[in-house]
């Protein structure tokens, strides 16, 4: 019985000392994502942008500038630029909006798709900076494309 007691013994110390060495979570600073979430025609004819960002890290970031060129349809939209100011948790979303006075080319694109209720195709391209908790900020590049829709009952949005 007494010779079963030491191994154990040595087990349990081992375990001790392989939890004391361990330093808690693990901090994950991950490459951010952003899409369009929606997009309205306000009535002077620019554009409300609302893009979701998520922050796929561990911690928290702060994300502090956009500056992403928006193509809609393959005509150059313009660039959405901004300041959000906005602090995300751990592997969550949220969405900031921006406001663009889009290239005449691009307001006749989505006036389409609005008036046939078609898809758009949509591209960003461009950097976000962020900065984890207790870090310094970093700029990431951002190559998104997508779809959106119109919105039924909502003149003027699409998702």
């Amino acid at each position: 019985m007494r010779r079963n007691a030491v191994p154990l013994a040595l087990a349990w110390v081992a375990c001790l000392l392989l939890a004391a060495c361990s330093s808690g979570q693990v901090r994950r600073v991950s490459e951010p994502a952003v899409n369009i979430q929606q997009l309205t025609v306000r009535t002077d004819g620019g554009w409300s942008v609302d893009l979701r960002i998520d922050n796929f890290s561990s911690v928290p970031m702060r994300f502090d500038r956009v500056t992403l060129a928006m193509t809609v349809g393959g005509q150059s939209a313009g660039t959405l630029q901004g300041q959000p100011a906005l602090t995300i948790g751990p592997e969550a979303a949220d969405v900031a909006t921006l406001t663009l006075s889009p290239s005449p080319a691009a307001r006749i694109v989505v006036a389409d798709a609005l008036a046939r209720g078609g898809s758009l195709d949509y591209a960003l391209d461009g950097t976000m900076d962020a900065a984890a908790e207790k870090g310094g900020s970093r700029t990431y590049n951002v190559k998104r494309s997508n779809a959106l829709g119109p919105v039924p009952g909502l003149p003027g949005v699409m998702r």
